[in-house]
């Protein structure tokens, strides 16, 4: 009862390739986040896997409906620019609290804040 038998096989081998390497990324992205020991370190994996995982797996159902021709693609262009939109900014936000949060507890190895030179009272 499902259209996916009316796939053509070239379509189909495109399809879950690229589903197996978007899921496998995501899963590279995972075992990072539990490999790496700093907070600091942990933010890069997860992110960057996440974006290019699901940017393979919603290429892959891109073509598979758009070969099918059953609906439109807007659903999966929407998700990939929300996903590679706000997966950055919430790394971003979350070091730059981690490093607001280390610098006030001031511990070890965590640069202080750069502070501009003052000017000198003109004589």
């Amino acid at each position: 009862m499902s259209h996916v038998t009316d796939l053509p096989v070239w379509a189909a081998i495109l399809v879950c390739g690229l589903t197996v390497l978007g899921a496998a990324i995501a899963l590279i992205g995972s075992v990072g986040l539990l490999r790496f020991t700093s907070f600091y370190e942990r933010l890069h994996a997860p992110t960057l896997a996440t974006s290019g995982g699901v940017l393979l797996i919603c290429t892959a159902s891109i073509i598979c409906f758009a070969v099918l021709q059953s609906r439109w693609v807007f659903h999966e262009i929407l998700i990939i620019f929300f996903v590679l939109v706000t997966t950055p900014m919430t790394l971003m936000l979350l070091g730059q609290a981690a490093l607001y949060r280390d610098r006030v507890e001031e511990k070890h190895g965590v640069p202080l804040k750069q502070r501009p030179p003052r000017e000198e009272p003109a004589e």
